[in-house]
């Protein structure tokens, strides 16, 4: 389905289903080269349990117009205006490593408009290295396979969110090459990166949430440590921000690695 938010066409996958102001809304928001594919089994299931789904195409990626955000802060006040496009008075947010920064800030700004607050696979700096930086300016093919590698606890995954027979190594590397081919302006995989390693609000921000909050964690996840989650963890606990940490033997991305797991922990903590 597609929305008007700040004069541009946005896509969002709602799993067909149209939007009912009498349920609740939750909003799936993506990570650097990625789209609302990677919340498939996730934006699926809670479309079709009592849910409105916006899984949403940040601007600027795939079928999304607009300028993709530079900062985290400006991909925020886009999902407060997504919000207000659909007509969504309140909404749980879920986010997935740059993706998670992004409903950190949004859910600080909308205090009370936001239900639950879901952060996957998240780091607070989350600091990219510079060579990683550096490639996915100037090498983006090269920086593509090096974070499919860490981003896997294994290249040979087990059957997962697609299905059996999928390769999921080689099925995420070729939705970061779509994305980045999707916005021939601007290199979303650099700007996305970069938005990352600027962003320094995030211990300030958890302390101004007031939503339950889900640290969903990956235990060999070797982009975003488990460790590097752990300030945003105590802010969370010495400001009395209620919160769960759940961690999954898995690596960086939890929707396709453990996908029914990821699933349970996201059902069982929006029912709170």
């Amino acid at each position: 389905m597609n929305y008007k938010v700040n004069g541009n066409e946005t896509y969002c996958y709602t799993g067909s289903k149209p939007f009912d102001a009498d349920k609740p809304t939750v909003v799936f928001i993506h990570g650097v080269l990625n789209d609302h594919s990677v919340w498939i089994l996730q934006s699926r299931y809670m479309a079709n349990h009592g849910w409105n789904v916006l899984a949403v195409d940040l601007p600027g990626h795939c079928r999304s117009e607009g300028d993709a955000p530079s900062s985290v802060e400006e991909a925020a006040t886009f999902i407060a205006a997504l919000l207000d496009a659909a007509g969504a008075k309140r909404a749980a947010l879920v986010g997935h490593s740059w993706g998670s920064l992004i409903a950190l800030e949004a859910a600080s700004q909308l205090k009370d408009r936001v239900t639950h607050l879901v952060m996957i696979g998240t780091a607070a700096p989350m600091k990219v290295s510079p060579a990683l930086l550096d490639a996915s300016l100037n090498e983006p093919g090269k920086a593509m396979k090096m974070i499919n590698v860490f981003s896997r606890s294994t290249i040979a995954a087990p059957p997962s969110a697609l299905g059996p027979g999928t390769w999921v190594y080689g099925s995420s590397l070729a939705l970061n090459r779509r994305v980045l081919r999707s916005n021939p302006k601007v290199n979303v995989f650099h700007r996305g990166f970069k938005a990352c390693d600027d962003y320094a609000n995030a211990e300030k921000a958890i302390t101004q949430v007031t939503a339950p909050v889900l640290f969903l964690l990956g235990s060999d996840d070797q982009m975003t440590q488990p460790r590097a989650a752990e300030p945003l963890i105590t802010k969370a606990r010495e400001a009395g921000v209620e919160h769960t940490v759940v961690r999954l033997p898995v690596g960086h991305h939890q929707m396709t690695e453990a996908p029914d797991a990821t699933l349970f922990a996201l059902r069982d903590f929006l029912k709170t």
